[in-house]
């Protein structure tokens, strides 16, 4: 069967699209659902039945119009109640980028689920209502999206219809956002006024507000530079499997199997086995079952080792030139996910890549009110949805880095050893404050490290 030229050339194109994780953030009815719904209609990303389902939902509830939230509001409650709940996961491709959008909740009560969305997010969209500005809950997202590194920021000024277009309210709005959000550390920040019930400026051009000479919330979304180029970061492979045929034909052959979180790592290089510290030199790199003499993040990979020294699970394999130092005080900035609360001199699992080592609760300095980024010193617990510092002694050493530095190798979670549910989403190093040093405290519950 032959193959046409444009076959060709758009086979082409999509292998060489990118990949874009983006998430969307906004108060209740800011209309973060319908801009999603708006996105995917007029982008021609949603399936002939998916808007016959959505169409006979719409009449069901005595609209005129397809309602295009119902494309991501897909929880029973969420229909009824009109609010995202949940973080809804969607997969859309253009010709020019492929994407993975986090579609998160706006209430107070669902800071969590924002956390989770935005965690691994290039991109996150907050949406503002024109009529009521910049809010508590905008102020908060802006927060998390800042706490979290998410490097790009969009401000989506939606329902300017219902302001009657005006350029004012939208340079208001813009101007007392950029201000906070630089204040935060946020590196870009870009504004767009929208309406994503009328479509304007989401996928199409707005002919109602022709002041405005910015790209559309897609264009952007398909232009924004995003670098998945880690190669020039700290390498790092935390090891998840060892692998010993020991058959006929591989009798001594011993590989650290896992996937290079950050980094390159090249035959003859010196490294590091973290937290034992014991040295050699990377004697091959398998990878698909072939040898190469080289590999890069985020190559699942199996490395061999010029000496024969104890490797396991969990450990962390870096250049000797480039190794963190390793240390059993961690002090953070956590989401606590769990419904019940995180408290000093509780008993945790601290899971860090592949690694999960017990761990002590050992202060909780601060409770941080993303409202207006006040601490509140010493609250002796955090609950659901609370984001504050805490310092944690584990019962063997680690090798984190700054967050600031690796979000994949910054990050750890919090488990309950009882049950196994998640507690807190970490990340270690600084958040907006100085934090002081780990203080050694000693433990009388038992776990004495």
């Amino acid at each position: 069967m032959s193959t046409t030229g444009t076959t060709t050339e758009e086979l082409a194109g999509l292998s060489a699209t990118t990949l874009l994780r983006f998430a969307t953030a906004g108060s209740v009815d800011d209309g973060k659902s319908t801009l999603v719904g708006r996105l995917l209609h007029d982008s021609k990303s949603v399936l002939t039945d998916q808007l016959e389902a959505v169409a006979s939902a719409s009449r069901s509830r005595g609209a005129a119009e397809p309602d295009l939230a119902l494309l991501t509001d897909g929880l029973r409650a969420e229909r009824e109640q009109g609010i995202t709940i949940d973080v809804a996961y969607r997969y859309f491709a253009t010709p020019r980028r492929r994407f993975i959008l986090a579609d998160t909740p706006g209430h107070v009560q669902y800071t969590r689920n924002m956390v989770t969305g935005a965690s691994t997010a290039d991109l996150a969209v907050v949406l503002v209502d024109a009529r009521n500005g910049v809010i508590e809950q905008t102020r908060r997202h802006a927060a998390v999206a800042a706490l979290l590194r998410v490097p790009h920021v969009v401000l989506a000024v939606n329902k300017m219809d219902l302001v009657d277009y005006k350029e004012s309210v939208f340079a208001k709005i813009a101007e007392e956002f950029t201000a906070y959000a630089v204040g935060l550390g946020v590196p870009e920040i870009t504004a767009i006024p929208i309406s994503a019930l009328a479509g304007d400026n989401v996928v199409e051009p707005s002919a109602n507000m022709d002041w405005y000479g910015g790209p559309t919330v897609l264009e952007h979304l398909e232009t924004v530079p995003v670098s998945h180029d880690l190669t020039g970061c700290h390498a790092r492979l935390p090891v998840q499997y060892v692998i010993r045929p020991q058959t006929a034909e591989h009798p001594d052959y011993r590989g650290y199997a896992g996937q290079i979180a950050a980094g390159t790592f090249r035959v003859g290089e010196s490294v590091t086995v973290l937290p034992s510290g014991r040295t050699s030199k990377v004697a091959g790199i398998d990878l698909l079952g072939t040898s190469v003499d080289v590999a890069w993040t985020p190559q699942s990979v199996t490395l061999l080792l010029a000496d024969d020294i104890d490797v396991s699970r969990g450990d962390l394999i870096v250049p000797s030139h480039d190794a963190p130092a390793t240390s059993q005080d961690v002090e953070a900035t956590v989401c606590h996910v769990a419904d019940t609360p995180l408290a000093v001199g509780q008993r945790v699992l601290l899971k860090h890549t592949t690694r999960t080592v017990k761990a002590i609760v050992k202060e909780i300095p601060s409770r941080l009110t993303l409202d207006d980024l006040s601490q509140h010193p010493e609250p002796g617990q955090l609950v659901a949805n609370d984001i504050g510092r805490v310092k944690i002694r584990t019962a063997e050493p680690l090798a984190l880095d700054n967050y600031a530095d690796s979000r994949r190798t910054g990050s750890f979670l919090l488990i309950d050893p009882a049950d196994g549910t998640t507690l807190a989403a970490g990340m270690a190093g600084e958040a907006f404050a100085t934090a002081e040093t780990p203080a050694a405290v000693v433990d009388e519950d038992g776990w004495d490290f």
